[in-house]
């Protein structure tokens, strides 16, 4: 079964956020200070990625581009009007903003090479080891982040499901249009330009600098669009 892994990663989500839900009656200090644990990892495990990019001046070029058009379409609102329509459909939350959570847990468990390889492993040889370990290290992470930021995390696991769900469906036709070496690149300058959103993530988390987020994720296609090009001309 090809979405099986991707099936796996949102209920690992799904079973984490309901655990973390349990947590929530914890008192404010423990929530505040949990939540700047999981700030400062978040934003070592996004230097960690951005350090594996092939070439960061390509990582720079990709996040101007796509702040400039993310801003242009408002992406990050568009986001927040998203987690607003969850809230109103489920009335007042007592656990937490929807809309915060549902926008934070998304980023962090979208942007990725684990997301990346790990559908196109499950696509094309039905190998779906890396989502399972994925959908373990999600799990953990979804419970720690419901335990702070409320049912929000929970709805993640559908915009996570159909994002890998769609990279497995479609990994045939991306191995046979890209070869080898362009796609391990690709990879490489992906997970380096996420990781600078996953630290922008962690800065939020910690409060230091209101970064809107979502509106970098337009830098992923540009660096998509780079590095074909400097395959293609070089």
């Amino acid at each position: 079964m090809v979405l099986l892994g991707s099936l796996a990663n949102a209920l690992g989500i799904a079973a984490g956020t309901l655990i973390g839900l349990c947590l929530t009656r914890i008192p404010a200090r423990i929530k505040e200070t949990v939540m700047v644990a999981i700030g400062l990892s978040v934003s070592i495990l996004g230097i960690t990625m951005a350090l594996k990019a092939e070439d960061f001046f390509f990582v720079i070029v990709s996040l101007i581009g796509g702040a400039v058009l993310g801003e242009l379409f408002s992406l990050e609102e568009k986001l927040h009007q998203a987690g607003r329509f969850l809230e109103r459909k489920m009335g007042k939350s007592k656990s937490g903003n929807i809309a915060e959570g549902f926008v934070t847990a998304t980023l962090i468990f979208v942007i990725g090479a684990m997301a990346i390889v790990g559908a196109l492993d499950s696509g094309l040889r039905g190998d779906h080891s890396v989502l399972l370990t994925k959908s373990m290290i999600d799990g953990f992470t979804s419970a720690v982040l419901a335990s702070t930021l409320g049912i929000g995390v929970l709805f993640s696991a559908i915009p996570v499901f159909f994002y890998e769900g769609s990279i497995a469906l479609l990994a045939g036709l991306i191995h046979a249009s890209i070869e080898e070496k362009l796609l391990e690149s690709l990879i490489a300058q992906l997970t380096g330009t996420g990781g600078v959103m996953i630290l922008a993530i962690g800065l939020n988390m910690l409060e230091i600098k209101a970064i809107r987020v979502a509106n970098l994720l337009p830098a992923l296609p540009f660096m998509i669009l780079i590095v074909w090009l400097q395959h293609s001309l070089f």
